[in-house]
């Protein structure tokens, strides 16, 4: 527990310490570029900021691009002035590029302060899947029972004596010798002489 605990101290002392050094760094830069008073002290401020806000994006581990993105322009603003204050910059003698870039800079650390704090990342939530429901076959709508059509009553059979079949056959084999072809209902009715129906019973016995 305890060495646990000096690793972290010693972690904690040197983060603090690269910090203060780059903060130091920054400012010089800013005075040197014309920025005095309390807006010397503001440069380092928004580059840690942007560096703070940068690298929690990255721990999100939404949005990444534009984290990495806005990590090294931080990044590159701090390691540059340390550099900077390392001897290869005449402090005194500022360039005009750099004024600009040290002028410019609030308006970047503005912007990509506000695109990493305030745009909501994105949610790699899948998609919900809605299945249809089978569509269950139409069923034709039942119509309405029909009534029964009763078949009208057949006419019970007309009894017919067997001696007025034996004499229509008779008839029917004279009609036939004679035309050459069988005889019809009606013409037996009219050679026997009886109602319709019993020339038509007698008929079916020819």
């Amino acid at each position: 527990m305890r060495a646990h605990l000096a690793r972290v101290d010693a972690v904690l002392v040197q983060a603090f310490i690269a910090a203060a050094l780059s903060f130091a760094h920054l400012h010089d830069v800013a005075v040197a570029a014309g920025q005095d008073g309390w807006k010397a002290w503001a440069y380092p401020v928004s580059v840690d900021l942007l560096l703070v806000a940068a690298w929690r994006r990255l721990r999100s581990g939404h949005g990444k691009a534009a984290a990495w993105c806005w990590f090294v322009i931080a990044l590159a603003a701090s390691l540059g002035a340390n550099v900077a204050t390392a001897g290869l910059l005449d402090l005194g003698n500022v360039p005009a590029w750099l004024r600009i870039l040290v002028a410019g800079w609030p308006a970047i650390a503005f912007l990509g302060g506000t695109l990493l704090a305030h745009t909501a990342p994105k949610t790699d939530s899948e998609p919900e899947v809605i299945e249809d429901q089978e569509d269950e076959p139409e069923t034709a709508p039942e119509s309405p029972a029909q009534p029964a059509i009763e078949a009208p009553p057949q006419p019970s059979p007309v009894p017919v004596p067997s001696a007025l079949v034996h004499h229509a056959r008779k008839v029917a084999a004279e009609h036939q010798a004679r035309t050459g072809v069988p005889i019809d209902t009606p013409t037996l009715r009219a050679r026997l002489g009886v109602p319709a129906p019993m020339a038509e019973a007698i008929a079916a016995h020819l």
